[in-house]
């Protein structure tokens, strides 16, 4: 049986195609995705951007949601725009949670600490009071 569905599959990729091209390969690749080989520059640059142009929170929340699915925690640069988005659409729960998000991907207190204070200029210039400034944790 295994060797029907195998032989099938080769079958149907040496097939030619509907845009008029042969198949070089089996029908059950998967294609790599556009941001694949990415540097971090530009996927700061680009989340930078995007938050700077974000017009409202479902907008925002579905950028942070993108932003953070990444294997990597998001330059100070993105999360300084992502703030200033969660502020331009007027909601202080995202700001919040954007800092949960933070501490939830860096490795250690150490690092979390260190975004605290590249970001302290901008929590204080929006009001963002975090849990760990209230109760000392």
């Amino acid at each position: 049986m295994r060797a029907q569905i195998f032989s099938s599959i080769l079958r149907a990729s040496a097939r030619p195609s509907a845009l008029g091209g042969a198949r070089t390969g089996p029908l059950l690749a998967r294609f790599s995705s556009s941001h694949a080989q990415e540097s971090f520059e530009s996927f700061t640059d680009r989340y930078v951007k995007f938050f700077q142009n974000a017009e409202d929170l479902f907008e925002v929340q579905r950028g942070l949601n993108n932003c953070f699915a990444h294997d990597l925690v998001p330059a100070p640069s993105v999360i300084e725009a992502a703030l200033r988005a969660s502020r331009k659409v007027n909601d202080y729960a995202t700001a919040v949670r954007i800092f949960e998000g933070i501490k939830e991907k860096v490795e250690n207190k150490t690092q979390y600490q260190a975004y605290l204070d590249e970001l302290k200029p901008i929590r204080e210039e929006l009001g963002i009071t975090l849990k760990e400034e209230l109760y000392g944790h």
